[in-house]
């Protein structure tokens, strides 16, 4: 019988079950062209690209086609001096792309070029998404593309947008998503924004499992186990923050639910009622998805033989070890070991 997992873990596992492809993942690939401006922000590019490429390990067949334009040829210096070999330049950009994103930087010069006005009204007769990362948006303002809309922009820029275009809305937000037009302040906003593009496209799932890979670190205690989701809730009480912790702490010997209850000096059963409300699972289910989730980072990360990852994971058997494993991630632990190392 084969298992899903239940709890707020189910994200982070997407990328390791087999057969998992989500309904919203479905069609074809989402064609993505980010045209790289000279002197453009590596940062900031890397960030968004990330974001997709993370998005195609979670699925068995790519969502989204990127596609690198290069502003002045084939050959693309970036803000650091690393030269980035462009999949085209930009007299070669067709105008079939979904989204279409300038990735612009500190040291871009921002004045008009007419053939980049011209690609970007055409994608926007298209139908397209533009956007821009950095200070990217100056040159969809520049297209009139963003007159009416909000953008978000460094804040070294902000002053000249609002008095170079007064039919912009220039935010102090860092990132934005306004009617089919993205745009972000910096470089460190970049992967939140195309996060929100995702979402915005009807991928919800799929951001909470790319968010579990990329963005583990925004916190000062980044855990191996842990969730971002649950982390950052600031309604989560401390009496159940304490079981996770408990939980986290006594895997190899998994305590009971009785022990659990009576070590944070709360009733069983509001103990279960909050694991149902806040972490999507009974105590139980959780306590075992939490296991399985250890194991399968020391079957993927490390060379440590499956009895011994079996018996680290709290399994009496190693016979059990493997049933329940192939229940939940749909093969054998060896086969995901492979899977690991291809992946990562």
């Amino acid at each position: 019988m084969r298992y899903a997992f239940e709890s707020v873990l189910k994200n982070k596992n997407m990328a390791y079950r087999s057969g998992d492809v989500l309904p919203a993942m479905e069609g074809a690939p989402v064609r993505v062209a980010f045209i790289l401006m000279d002197n453009f922000s590596m940062m900031s590019f890397t960030g968004a690209v990330d974001a997709l490429v993370t998005a195609n390990l979670m699925s068995h067949k790519p969502l989204y086609q990127i596609l690198t334009v290069g502003f002045s040829g084939r050959q693309v210096v970036s803000d650091l001096g690393i030269v980035i070999s462009a999949d085209c330049g930009l007299d070669e950009l067709e105008d079939n792309q979904e989204v279409v994103i300038v990735a612009g930087g500190f040291r871009v010069r921002l004045q008009g070029e007419p053939v980049l006005r011209r690609k970007l009204r055409a994608a926007a007769s298209s139908g397209s998404i533009l956007g821009g990362l950095w200070n990217g948006a100056f040159f969809l303002a520049e297209a009139n593309l963003l007159d009416g809309f909000e953008c978000a922009f460094h804040p070294d820029g902000r002053a000249m947008m609002a008095e170079v275009f007064p039919k912009v809305s220039v935010s102090s937000r860092t990132y934005v998503f306004d009617r089919g037009r993205i745009s972000c302040a910096g470089a460190n906003s970049s992967l939140r924004m195309m996060l929100e593009l995702m979402r915005q496209t009807g991928k919800q799932e799929l951001v909470r499992a790319v968010e579990e890979v990329l963005r583990c670190d925004e916190s000062d205690d980044a855990r191996d186990i842990s969730v971002i989701g649950v982390d950052s809730d600031p309604t989560l009480p401390q009496t159940l923050k304490s079981a996770l912790e408990l939980m986290r702490q006594n895997i190899e010997e998994p305590l009971t639910i009785d022990e659990l209850a009576v070590c944070v000096r709360i009733s069983k059963r509001q103990l279960e009622r909050w694991f149902c409300r806040f972490m999507g699972a009974t105590p139980t289910r959780y306590y075992l998805e939490l296991r399985l989730t250890r194991a399968r980072q020391l079957i993927a990360q490390s060379n440590r033989p499956i009895g011994e990852i079996a018996v680290a994971t709290g399994f009496v058997s190693i016979s059990h070890f493997h049933r329940r494993f192939r229940d939940f991630f749909g093969v054998a632990p060896g086969s995901l070991r492979v899977t690991g190392e291809r992946k990562h």
